[in-house]
């Protein structure tokens, strides 16, 4: 094969494909580069910020790959410079030290450390996570009461983590429609409160605004 002819985007992607598989049973692996500009979706965080927080996951992947290797299994968020941690690890003084890494790298303005000290858990539980994350990120399109790409969303064990820059009003619908979803067995808000005025000046106003507005993309 011929990558000197390649398209770089296409390069990247099967790179990122063949890296893929042995990320897993370790750390969760973020969105590659290749899909950066594509794929960033549009919330009140500005694009740099945006950037910004995908870089601080790579490097709290690369920093626990190094430190740990397969002996842990760490899912980081970071959402306006704000890290969630989520995921088991084998013993109190491994958290400690991971949240210590975390809060040393550059950019990291505070960490949630949601941590759980047990086994790993399995790929079934791991699915149903996800099933449930899908679950939660439909009712809010179907609510209709606020932009569903304005939460992030990550399960783990069954606890729900919700996270963005929101109104007090966008909060309290996200918690309650996360609340009465089937499989969540609690609910961990690390939104953002931000004030209606603010809300208003940060979302960026829908292309062609004249014609009829389209569903928000859901992160």
């Amino acid at each position: 094969m011929n990558f000197g002819r390649m398209k770089r985007p296409l390069l990247a992607a099967l790179l990122a494909a063949l890296i893929a598989p042995t990320l897993t049973g370790c750390v969760a692996a973020v969105a590659t580069g290749v899909t950066a500009g594509a794929l960033a979706v549009i919330d009140r965080r500005t694009f740099g910020t945006q950037t910004e927080d995908e870089g601080i996951e790579w490097k709290i992947l690369g920093n626990l790959m190094n430190k740990y290797g397969d002996k842990v299994h760490v899912n980081q968020t970071s959402f306006n410079r704000k890290v969630l941690l989520t995921g088991e690890v084998p013993d109190e003084q491994t958290k400690s030290e991971i949240e210590r890494l975390v809060r040393g790298i550059s950019g990291v303005q505070d960490v949630w450390n949601e941590l759980q000290v047990g086994p790993v858990r399995s790929y079934q539980n791991r699915s149903n996570d996800a099933f449930i994350t899908s679950k939660v990120k439909g009712r809010f399109v179907d609510g209709g009461k606020f932009r569903a790409n304005l939460v992030k969303v990550v399960t783990e064990g069954g606890t729900v983590h919700l996270l963005g820059l929101v109104t007090r009003a966008e909060a309290d619908a996200a918690i309650e429609i996360t609340r009465t979803t089937a499989g969540v067995q609690k609910v961990v808000n690390v939104m953002e409160i931000i004030t209606p005025e603010k809300a208003k000046a940060l979302d960026v106003p829908p292309p062609d605004s004249g014609k009829t507005q389209q569903p928000a993309p859901v992160q």
